[in-house]
């Protein structure tokens, strides 16, 4: 039976098994890895795509610099959505966690990483828009700070799911 090591250097007496509870834990932490990646994926390409929008309007209007900038902020925050439910979760996956729990955990790391990198993406289309407008002389700030609230709900309700389920495992 093939076996794992969970850190380099210990002995083999403490090598687990693939199958079994080891299963579990590895599913377990692949969730826990999912819902920060991913999440951070989608507010690093976020911001990105907002700070890329805050540059060229500054090269049309050098005074919009503050509001442009927090709105190219604002897809930084699924990532700590992410983060969070992270957090929330870890305590569960030990090396003893039984498959029901590990395929939540697992389970809530899809939630909350495809959630927050697709939200995120798309917050960023939203900004980076009203940015460009902002750019060429609109007075959009607050219209865009509203409407870019809408894809924020969604990765609020993926961090509130994730600590729903939280709340369901057992201890």
């Amino acid at each position: 039976m093939p076996y794992i090591l969970l850190q380099a250097g210990t002995a083999a007496a403490n090598a687990l098994p693939i199958s079994g509870h080891s299963t579990a834990y590895i599913l377990a932490w692949l969730g826990l890895f999912l819902m920060v990646a991913l999440s951070g994926i989608g507010s690093a390409m976020g911001t990105v795509i907002g700070g890329s929008a805050t540059i060229a309007a500054m090269k049309k209007r050098e005074d919009v610099f503050a509001n442009c900038m927090i709105l190219s902020a604002l897809p930084g925050t699924q990532g700590l959505y992410g983060f969070g439910a992270f957090f929330i979760l870890k305590g569960f996956a030990t090396a003893d966690v039984n498959m029901i729990t590990a395929a939540a955990i697992f389970g809530a790391g899809l939630i909350s990483g495809l959630v927050n990198l697709i939200s995120a993406y798309f917050q960023a289309r939203v900004v980076s828009t009203g940015i460009e407008s902002i750019g060429n002389g609109h007075n959009v700030f607050s219209n865009t700070l509203i409407l870019a609230v809408y894809p924020e709900l969604y990765a609020i309700i993926s961090f509130a799911a994730c600590f729903l389920i939280s709340a369901m495992l057992p201890l």
